[in-house]
């Protein structure tokens, strides 16, 4: 068996690391035989360096059984299926989605994270609701799964700590930007929920942590050669964040938003496409449609029957949530004191130059951490928000701040008005969908 600094050798001369290298890597990940400063040298190598397809598959494998794996055979009476983000701003689509397809007949178990950096958190979007519990046991998941059809829950210790401490080395040693190591990263917990699908949202843009084409088709591609390669069927989609996705950003605020479409009070052209194109990549490779147009058909019914809406219902009040949330959201859902409009400063067409910066907009105003125990406001951040590209006129709200007091909401609107432009002609959309790929 070789010894740590073996390994790293093999990789730092730009080799490939066997199955049994990796193996012991996640081994001595969980049991502490690589030290800090072996793993990091390690995570150096494989950044300067690249992985083959093979070597991310082994080394998704290896993080994902460092830990429990779920396993829903003979439990369920469909298909279990999960979608992730690359994250971004106002990305609400998980919300939505695991009720959708769970009234289509998969089965969906989400480990979602918390906001990290300019990105909104599904975790912490849930806990704006009061009483709704992300921490759950995988014994207590199993026993809801198949009563709920999906649940949303917090990642747990159990699921694939090697890729825990891992990601804790290379968030201090500039490697977080591997994509062999985001890759494995995202697809040893996923797979570790006992998938037999999964859909990536990869997302592109001023407002990405991909920001051009190229980088975002080649995250895409890592992932799905990889989890196809570890037996999970896997689509891709690469899609726009040049603007933020719907017309909220912030957790009570995009919790509203998803009770809205749920319900169909209101449901943003953007956000209902992009739904329903993840949705049905979903239903597809699951088998349980047999191609997009029937898939996005069922998708449609999910919402238009109530279905869907129901199934949220039911998951909020097992998890500890209002049994009565759909019905009386004002009741529950936090709100900010202040609200104040950004005016647009001339007549033109709406140009977003930095969705970043409007993603920690909402962290300023306390929707976000800029440490990791920073207490989170639920009720502040932004609603309403005009499309990119729309036409506006002198003075007409861009969006409005929610804020805990009128300091913060006026520096928002400051920082609202240099992360974007009112230019005099037309702007020309990106489109929503780049491309797909699986």
């Amino acid at each position: 068996m070789p010894i740590p600094q073996e390994i790293i050798k093999i990789k730092r001369n730009g080799k490939a690391l066997s199955q049994t290298d990796i193996q012991q890597f996640a081994q001595g990940l969980t049991d502490g035989s690589f030290s800090d400063s072996q793993a990091a040298a390690l995570a150096m190598a494989i950044y300067l360096n690249g992985m083959t397809v093979d070597e991310k598959v082994a080394l998704t494998l290896a993080m994902r059984d460092s830990g429990t794996r779920l396993n829903w055979q003979g439990s369920l009476n469909g298909p279990v299926v999960d979608k992730h983000s690359t994250g971004g701003v106002g990305d609400k689509v998980t919300l939505m989605l695991a009720p959708m397809v769970a009234a289509c007949g998969a089965f969906m178990p989400s480990i979602a994270g918390r906001g990290l950096g300019h990105t909104g958190g599904t975790v912490d979007k849930l806990e704006a609701i009061p009483g709704y519990s992300c921490n759950q046991s995988l014994s207590r998941m199993r026993q809801l799964l198949p009563e709920l059809g999906c649940l949303i829950v917090g990642q747990t210790d159990e699921l694939a700590p090697a890729d825990r401490r891992l990601y804790g080395i290379r968030d201090v040693t500039a490697t977080v930007e591997s994509i062999p190591l985001i890759t494995a990263s995202i697809l040893s917990k996923k797979l570790s929920e006992g998938l037999d699908a999964l859909v990536m949202d990869v997302k592109v843009g001023n407002g990405a942590i991909m920001t051009t084409a190229d980088d975002a088709r080649e995250l895409a591609c890592s992932i799905v050669d990889t989890a196809c390669g570890a037996g999970v069927p896997t689509a891709a989609l690469i899609s726009d964040m040049n603007q933020i996705l719907g017309t909220t950003a912030g957790n009570a605020l995009e919790v509203m938003e998803t009770l809205d479409y749920l319900t169909g009070t209101h449901r943003e052209a953007r956000l209902h496409q992009l739904t329903l194109a993840l949705g049905a990549d979903m239903l597809v490779l699951t088998g349980i449609q047999p191609d997009q147009v029937s898939a996005t058909r069922a998708l449609q019914h999910s919402l238009d029957s109530g279905k869907a809406a129901e199934y949220f219902a039911r998951m909020v009040a097992a998890l500890g949530g209002p049994a009565d949330l759909l019905a009386q959201p004002n009741n529950y859902l936090a709100k900010a004191p202040v609200l104040l409009d950004v005016p647009a400063p001339a007549t033109g067409y709406l140009q977003v130059n930095d969705t970043v910066a409007l993603g920690m907009a909402v962290v300023r105003l306390g929707g976000g951490r800029s440490h990791p125990d920073q207490k989170i406001n639920p009720a502040v951040g932004f609603s309403h928000i005009c499309p990119a590209g729309q036409q506006v006129t002198k003075d007409q709200p861009l969006l409005t701040v929610h804020a805990a007091n009128r300091e913060d909401a006026e520096l928002a609107v400051q920082e609202v008005l240099a992360a974007c432009t009112v230019v005099p002609e037309p702007v020309k959309a990106s489109p929503l969908v780049h491309q797909r790929l699986a």
